[in-house]
């Protein structure tokens, strides 16, 4: 029998809508905040950027607060107490900087803005991201992620159901929006959307569907000559915080489209996802050109489109598949040193740990049966993590 077919995707849309609100609820409670696993004393040293031997040393002499205690009378650390014996080593420390990663004068330091970027999905874009904002928060940077992407995949791993949470507003489109001329209605400060985190230094603006309409309604507001044009929307809105984070991580849309273009603008330090496969080169050569010929007329008509870095990275890369390494090598070889050199591995775990809404970093391996292979999947994030860490120190002037 012939149906109608918004009536069927509608159905499909309802019935999907309360199986995912169903496993959500079997992960945390409902409307309960997301909270965050206690570190062990390795982690914390290790985002501290201490050896272990000092950590305990620290403890022993009452020159740091002490933590709780956990089974086999071994330390326990919270994020938040990690930041607290961060702010306590810098106090006494003969460097404080070493102790303190992120802008130091809000007037010479700028604000580091960074873009995930990559014209096909798939592509592991949302899971460098996500891994990025959260470990880069934990060795002490302040971090606002920005989920620009209408699926808003990222903010799932913040514990939203965007579909249900944000749907009647609270989203990045209330940021981005432009002037309703029926209702003089217009776009909100960032402020206003911005969500707090189970991680003390990281910050989200929740994605969601009406993202999208920023693409249907940004012709119209350029024939009407509406104000900021949108290539400047993302970087106007990010004035109003300029001053309250280290980095600001920009997960965008798997297309170029106009939020694409908007968040290219705003972004100084640009990283392309790319998985080592001819298909994926194929769809890498296309973005590249489109983002070319749309990068020089915003230049040349508007003076926008200077960057600090453009990096590709290696993602969803999977070392026992013989054409992937090979693939990987003719990239390494092509581009030289504008490919990372750490690689953001393909692993079973990133998947596992995803089901429940959780990064590899927020699993609690006591209670993994397949502990090695997170801990090998959490080593790919470090060095993702470390290099990009080192790419903002270098925008700071520090090396």
């Amino acid at each position: 029998m012939t149906q109608a077919l918004h009536e069927h995707l509608m159905g499909f849309a309802k019935d999907l809508t309360a199986a995912l609100r169903a496993l959500s609820e079997r992960s945390f409670a409902p409307h309960e905040a997301k909270t965050l696993r206690s570190f062990s004393a390795g982690e914390a040293s290790y985002y501290l950027g201490v050896a272990d031997g000092y950590l305990r040393k620290a403890h022993h002499e009452g020159r740091i607060p002490e933590v709780g205690i956990g089974p086999g009378g071994r330390r326990k650390y919270t994020a938040a107490q990690i930041h607290e014996i961060r702010s306590v080593l810098a106090a006494t420390a003969k460097n404080p900087d070493q102790f303190r990663p992120g802008r130091h004068d809000l007037a010479k330091d700028e604000m580091q803005v960074l873009a995930f970027v990559n014209f096909k999905g798939g592509s592991g874009k949302t899971s460098t991201a996500i891994h990025a904002a959260q470990e880069l928060s934990l060795r002490g940077l302040r971090v606002l992620a920005i989920d620009c992407d209408p699926q808003a995949s990222l903010t799932t791993f913040f514990g939203y159901q965007p579909e249900i949470d944000f749907f009647d507003g609270g989203s990045f489109y209330d940021v981005i929006r432009y002037r309703d001329r029926d209702s003089g209605e217009g776009p909100k400060p960032i402020t206003d959307v911005i969500r707090k985190s189970c991680f003390p230094n990281l910050d989200l603006v929740p994605g969601g569907i009406q993202v999208a309409e920023f693409e249907h309604e940004t012709p119209a507001a350029l024939s009407r000559g509406e104000l900021p044009v949108f290539f400047d929307k993302i970087r106007a809105a990010l004035q109003v915080v300029k001053d309250d984070y280290d980095v600001v991580v920009l997960d965008c849309p798997p297309q170029l489209g106009y939020i694409t273009m908007s968040a290219i603008c705003a972004a100084r330090n640009i990283v392309m996802t790319i998985i080592p496969e001819r298909v994926d080169l194929a769809s890498a050569a296309q973005f590249l050109n489109m983002a070319a010929s749309l990068t020089e007329v915003l230049h040349e008509n508007a003076g926008v489109g200077l960057f600090d870095n453009f990096r590709f990275l290696l993602s969803r890369f999977d070392t026992n598949v013989a054409t992937q390494v090979d693939f990987a090598s003719f990239i390494r070889d092509l581009f030289g040193d504008a490919v990372m050199k750490a690689a953001f591995l393909k692993s079973s775990a990133i998947s596992e740990a995803g089901v429940s809404q959780q990064t590899v970093l927020e699993v609690d391996l006591s209670e993994m049966r397949n502990r090695k292979t997170y801990e090998r999947a959490i080593q790919s994030v470090h060095e993702v993590a470390e290099e990009l860490h080192e790419m903002l120190q270098a925008n700071w002037g520090r090396r």
